[in-house]
Order: structure tokens, then sequence, then C-alpha cells
């Protein structure tokens, strides 16, 4: 019997979401290690950044504590990373090593289905990790508004306008080094320079710029705003369409990359 007709007969007509349940009976196994790291990681970062560093932060930034600034940018930095290490190497993998793609698109299912299977995956990680991480701040007293609820469907657009793009640059390269080298060249440098753990202001125009055009600055701008209950630097609007826009190309992307690598 198959994944989809043990879930049910519901899930069997919908085939991305039998997709989904193949990678969730996988989960099933890992799941004790991710929900451990999942409340760990926050406690940790919050712990060393927000106290640590933010002791000697006195004045704090933007008017309010070192802590309760940096909390929402660090949120949708583990957005990100999480749907970077969900895009990047187990994409790589049903592809060129375990070749479950191959699989898939044989059972029949469509190139359509197997992207959006897979990436519903990746968002059911980046939301329980967030979740998670807004739970253990709000024990330190770091959200200050009810608008921090909107933080999870906010770093669920982040994490599907970085993952699609990732899907398709995963599934075209060769080797996995290149992998590495997207962390390397693109996760880190947004990670320290897209306003996470300092205001973008402080860097040089042409920095501040670049800053500006990745996806990361968008989802920390929004987060902030909604935990602090302040208005955002650019209009809720802006972000959200800025954001929508780099999921639709990743979308559009990672199905066109797929479709080569498995459509002989």
């Amino acid at each position: 019997m198959s994944v989809a007709e043990r879930a049910g007969p519901g899930i069997a007509r919908i085939p991305a979401l039998a997709v989904l349940a193949h990678h969730l009976v996988g989960y099933r196994r890992t799941w004790r290690a991710g929900v451990f790291s999942s409340f760990l990681l926050p406690v940790l970062t919050v712990l060393g950044f927000g106290v640590g560093v933010g002791a000697y932060v006195r004045q704090g930034v933007g008017g309010v504590s070192y802590l309760d600034w940096l909390v929402p940018g660090l949120i949708a930095s583990t957005a990100l990373q999480v749907a970077m290490a969900e895009s990047t190497w187990p994409v790589h993998s049903n592809f060129r090593w375990i070749r479950t793609y191959h699989a898939q698109v044989a059972a029949p299912l469509r190139i359509g289905d197997i992207v959006a299977g897979h990436l519903a995956f990746v968002l059911f990680r980046v939301g329980t990790s967030a979740a998670a991480f807004l739970l253990v701040t709000a024990l330190f007293g770091a959200l200050h508004s009810p608008w921090a609820v909107a933080v999870v469907p906010v770093v669920l657009l982040l994490g599907l306008a970085v993952a699609a793009p990732t899907f398709a640059f995963s599934a075209v390269v060769p080797s996995d080094s290149y992998l590495a080298l997207l962390f390397r060249f693109a996760v880190i440098p947004m990670t320290l320079f897209a306003g996470v753990f300092f205001p973008v202001e402080s860097l040089p125009e042409g920095l501040r710029w670049l800053a500006y055009a990745t996806p990361l600055w968008h989802g920390v701008d929004l987060c902030r705003a909604a935990t602090l209950g302040v208005a955002p630097q650019w209009s809720v609007a802006g972000h959200l369409l800025y954001l929508a826009a780099w999921a639709a190309a990743g979308w559009l992307l990672a199905r066109g990359a797929f479709r080569r690598s498995l459509v002989v």
C-alpha cells in the first residue's frame, strides 16, 4: 500500500499532498532531534546575543532593548537557514544519490506535484521552527505586540521566497560542492548584513542597497514591526509583493529545472 493510500483517500486525490505525506513519513523518524534543536537553538542564541551582547549595548536600538530588537531578526534568519538547509542537500540527493524524484515521476506524478509537495514540507519545517522560536522568546518577554502572531505567515512567505529558487539551483548543479558555496557567499552574508544583528542604515550606501535587495531584509523588517508593534521601514504591501515575486520566480525556475532533469 502506498503512502497516499495509507494517509487516506482525500490525500490520494491530491498528488502534491501525497508527496508531502512521503516527506512527513520520513520526518517521523527524525522529528525528536529536530524538536530538541528547535528549542535549544533559540534559547542559546537569545542568551548569547540578546542577553550577552545586549549587556554591552546599554542604550538599546531604536528605543528598545537590544534583546527585543534582535529577536525578530533571529526568527527571520532562522527561518531562512531552515529553508535553505531543507532545499539544498535533500533536493540534490533526490536527484543525484537516492533518486527519489525519479521514482516519483515514474509513479506517475506531475513535475508540479513533486515540487509543490516538497516545498510544502519545507514550509512545514520553517513554520514549526518559527513557532518554537516565538514561544521561547515570549518566555523572555521579548514580544511587545499581539501582531507577533503575524510572524509565522511572514516567515512562511520568506521561506518560500528563498526555498523555491534554491530548489532550482540544487536541481541543476553537478556537485554538492556548489551548495557549500551557496551558503558561504549567499546565506552567511545575508545573515550578517541584512539587518539581523545591527541596523542596515549603519552600512555604507552601496552595501545598504545590496542588503535591501535580499529577501531576508524584507522578512526581518516585517517581523520586527510585528513583534515591536511599530510601522516597518518599508510598506507592508511592498515587502509582501517583493517576497511574493521571489517566490513566483523561484517556482517557475524550479519547475523548469525539475522538468529538464526528470523528463526525458
